[in-house]
């Protein structure tokens, strides 16, 4: 393990108002994005799709990193240049999702754990030999208004995630540790905080146990926020101050950022919750974001599938992704949206 070598990488990603773009969605999830589209996800569609976000003039001022899915990592653009190498050309970090999806947790309903453990020290030096710099494991957390998570669903999964940051760092990657509460359901902003806390508490916990190091890994949590289907939902300023407190309690210091997922927020929303953060003055870590969708959503309206409109969904996400450049530094307001 190089400790230098990863902090180097970790720094880069969130660098100053960088974040990530994460392009990792599997098979299923690139279809139905593209299914909204009416464009068939065929090998090539989705190869032309990710080059043209990885092509877009001036991202590399915003993102810092991007995160592919497997075979997106072994994809080139039209002129052969593989996208990691690519993407290194311009500044730009490439990562790796590594986890193969979360299932029923047994003797447990209601819980799931991820899977992909199996062979990863493997599948990591090879990702390693393909240009990867850093790697991502979600976890997912399920949750209800009383019993879900179960206090052991939410320890198998921080076991997880811990044995895979271990193995990425032993590899030479950075790993961003992704322990996602899910909006689904009508729990309130409260019932969020709890177990979002809860989560963070267990997995920093099996990280120092495991000996990951602190400053050589980034954290992927979800943003404190009721849940879709809850009567009460929180404003920005109080999203903004239960997401601190929680990170505050349990996020070391040491960790150099924490980079946002959106969860299924609006990409206007996910700006703003971060902007709001931001504004509230230097936090212990660098605050930004790792978003798909919310950056995403608005490229693909623009795209429609037409080479004739590669550029306007090119414009589109790099207005995304500038937004949130200066949500990282507290200086993004709403009535920016349409004019960046």
């Amino acid at each position: 393990m190089n400790i230098d070598e990863l902090k180097s990488v970790a720094n880069a990603i969130v660098a100053n108002q960088k974040g990530v773009l994460a392009a990792d969605e599997s098979s299923p999830t690139i279809k139905k994005r593209f299914d909204s589209i009416q464009v068939e996800s065929t090998e090539e569609n989705r190869r032309r799709y990710r080059e043209i976000l990885f092509t877009a003039d001036g991202i590399e001022r915003y993102v810092g990193g991007v995160i592919l899915f497997d075979e997106t990592l072994r994809q080139s653009t039209r002129d052969g240049i593989p996208f990691p190498k690519l993407l290194a050309g311009r500044g730009i970090t490439p990562g790796i999702k590594v986890d193969q999806g979360a299932k029923a947790l047994a003797l447990h309903p209601g819980d799931r754990v991820t899977e992909g453990l199996d062979g990863l020290r493997e599948r990591l030096a090879e990702y390693r030999q393909l240009g990867a710099q850093f790697a991502k494991w979600r976890a997912v957390i399920d949750i209800d208004e009383r019993d879900i998570p179960s206090p052991f669903g939410i320890r198998a999964n921080a076991h997880a995630l811990a044995c895979y940051a271990a193995l990425c760092q032993e590899a030479g990657l950075v790993p961003i540790v992704e322990p996602e509460v899910l909006m689904d359901g009508a729990h309130g902003i409260e019932r969020c905080e709890t177990v979002t806390s809860q989560a963070l508490q267990a997995v920093f916990a099996e990280l120092d146990a495991h000996g990951v190091l602190f400053e050589g890994m980034l954290l992927k949590p979800n943003m404190v926020i009721a849940g879709k289907q809850c009567a009460r939902q929180a404003g920005v300023l109080e999203v903004a101050e239960a997401t601190l407190r929680s990170l505050r309690r349990y996020v070391p210091a040491a960790v150099p950022g924490i980079v946002f997922l959106s969860g299924g927020q609006s990409a206007e929303d996910a700006t703003d919750h971060l902007n709001a953060m931001n504004a509230m003055g230097p936090q212990p870590w660098e605050v930004s974001f790792s978003y798909g969708r919310a950056l995403q959503a608005p490229v693909l309206a623009a795209w429609q599938g037409q080479e004739d409109n590669v550029a306007a969904a090119q414009i589109a996400l790099l207005n995304r992704c500038h937004l949130n450049g200066l949500a990282r530094a507290g200086k993004y307001a709403r009535t920016m949206e349409g004019t960046a």
